[in-house]
């Protein structure tokens, strides 16, 4: 028996040596597969659906910083952190806040419109495809994007800023994606303030509780109102029954917010460009389209597009001489706007940047508010705009356009044109045209920081105004920090220069825009 056992055990020897081998080359591929894999992590911001039941035309996914995005941090030089001080964390925000406020795009009653055909691809509206000069598409960029669109524009876009973190004690600020300007217009007519201000009370009620708020009183949260700031100062109106009281809340009045046309009070109310039909998806198409607006041939010498504003008081009425005078000249042409429901003269994208291209000037006089969206379209086509109020730029977009305003703009006061001592024409006929060139070539060099990229796609070494934007919302934080006052640039008391009266020490021309056809 002893000799039989001990043959055997010589015989199971080599299987319990190849049973050992297989053991440990398991173990060492469980240790490589396991302990060595990336490790799975959860998205810091859950994915919102804002999806209408009714509506397949807006149904898309907000936006949720990816758990790789938030790693996505570009180095210095030397191997440094190229995102300390730029870091932004997004608050995951319930539903009710943005995703609920656009559920119903359909909604047709108390003067919301449908507005679903403006929320498709991430806020940028239908695609375009002009078919009379195959240029202005959408495979270049272009959209027919909404005016108060911004919102849902900003809050898609900032999934693509480079610098997002899941932590939010390393965030030099924080993002809040409320769509305030939506909220707006649900409640706006035909509710009680109370109605109006529901959403705020609850969003600051929300945002108080939070420990990032906590951290610095909200002084470093900031979110997108994509409309002006009188929309959401009802208590600074005239009229009490406009807009809702966002920025006057006390957590309003501590949050930076962007809006469209700053009230200039003081306040915390930070203007940004309107949003253009123009959403470029790299450097590319942005060099492109400003090669083509470089070599258009400018037959007209200055145009309008837009409608009178018979219900602004006469004695700021301006624009009614601005189109007088253009209708009276031969240098000068219109693309009328009727005001009535369902009119699309003003609604074609085409046709209006075909006729900004074709223009050297473009006469931007106040509407119902000093700002104008056809400011920014035209400066897309690389049209010199012409202001006739401080207010509709020059103490408005100081993140975004030069100090020196006639580098990129001619001005000439309203008070002027209203009591017919100037000829608009005359002014700038009188402007060399070694200086226009210099003009419309700032102008051009400008018309990547005044748009708003496609969020789905990022530039490469171009900044657009969501990138102008948080530079100038982690500047505003740092100097808070610091212990400095900051406000949103409040009133300024000495006006800009006007051009005409001072056309010719300026300027000294020795000959007049002859030919229009640069």
């Amino acid at each position: 028996m002893e000799r039989v056992g001990a043959h055997g055990g010589k015989r199971w020897l080599p299987r319990l040596l190849l049973l050992a081998a297989l053991s440990w080359l398991l173990m060492v591929y469980l240790h490589a597969a396991v302990f060595h894999a990336p490790p799975v992590s959860t998205p810091p911001h859950t994915s919102l659906v804002a999806v209408a039941s009714d509506c397949e035309d807006c149904r898309r996914a907000l936006p949720a910083a990816a758990a790789g995005e938030e790693r996505r941090r570009p180095r210095g030089g030397g191997g440094g952190d190229a995102c300390r001080g730029r870091y932004v964390y997004i608050h995951d925000l319930p539903p009710r806040f943005n995703a609920d406020i656009i559920r119903n795009c359909r909604k047709t009653e108390d003067h919301w419109a449908d507005m679903c055909r403006f929320l498709r691809n991430d806020g940028l509206g239908r695609p375009l495809a002009d078919r009379i000069d195959g240029v202005i598409k959408s495979e270049a960029g272009w959209y027919d994007t909404h005016q108060f669109a911004l919102d849902a524009i900003f809050h898609n876009r900032m999934k693509q800023y480079e610098c997002l973190t899941s932590d939010s004690t390393e965030a030099s600020a924080v993002f809040v994606p409320f769509y305030a300007g939506f909220d707006f217009v649900r409640f706006h007519w035909g509710y009680d303030n109370a109605t109006r201000d529901a959403a705020s009370v609850d969003l600051t009620e929300w945002l108080m509780a939070r420990p990032e708020w906590r951290r610095m009183g909200g002084r470093d949260h900031f979110l997108v109102a994509g409309r002006t700031g009188w929309d959401f100062r009802r208590s600074n109106n005239v009229d009490p029954d406009w807009g809702n009281d966002l920025l006057v809340m006390p957590a309003g009045r501590n949050m930076s917010v962007l809006v469209l046309e700053s009230a200039m009070l003081h306040g915390s109310d930070y203007p940004v460009p309107y949003p253009t039909y123009f959403h470029p998806r790299s450097d590319a198409d942005v060099l492109r389209w400003q090669d083509r607006v470089r070599g258009q041939r400018r037959t007209w010498l200055m145009a309008f597009v837009g409608a009178p504003r018979p219900d602004v008081p006469i004695n700021i009425r301006v624009r009614d001489h601005v189109i007088a005078q253009c209708k009276a000249s031969s240098a000068c042409t219109m693309l009328g706007c009727a005001r009535a429901t369902g009119s699309t003269q003003c609604h074609t994208p085409g046709n209006i940047m075909r006729l900004f291209q074709k223009t050297i000037f473009c006469l931007q006089p106040p509407g119902d508010t000093c700002t104008r969206r056809s400011a920014f379209d035209s400066m897309v086509a690389g049209c010199i705009p012409v202001f006739f109020h401080t207010g509709s730029a020059y103490k408005q977009y100081r993140w975004h356009l030069p100090g020196d305003h006639h580098k990129y703009s001619v001005y000439i006061p309203d008070a002027d044109v209203r009591q017919r001592n100037v000829s608009i024409e005359a002014v700038l006929r009188a402007i060399p045209p070694a200086t226009v060139e210099r003009m419309r070539e700032e102008v051009i060099r400008l018309i990547s920081r005044v748009l708003y990229a496609d969020p789905r796609s990022r530039l490469e070494t171009l900044k657009d105004a969501v990138d102008i934007a948080v530079e100038g919302i982690l500047g505003t934080v740092a100097r808070i920090r610091n212990g400095e006052y900051v406000d949103s640039g409040g009133p300024v008391t000495e006006d800009p220069p006007n051009l005409f009266s001072s056309t010719e020490s300026r300027f000294r021309p020795k000959q007049s825009v002859q030919a229009v056809d640069h």
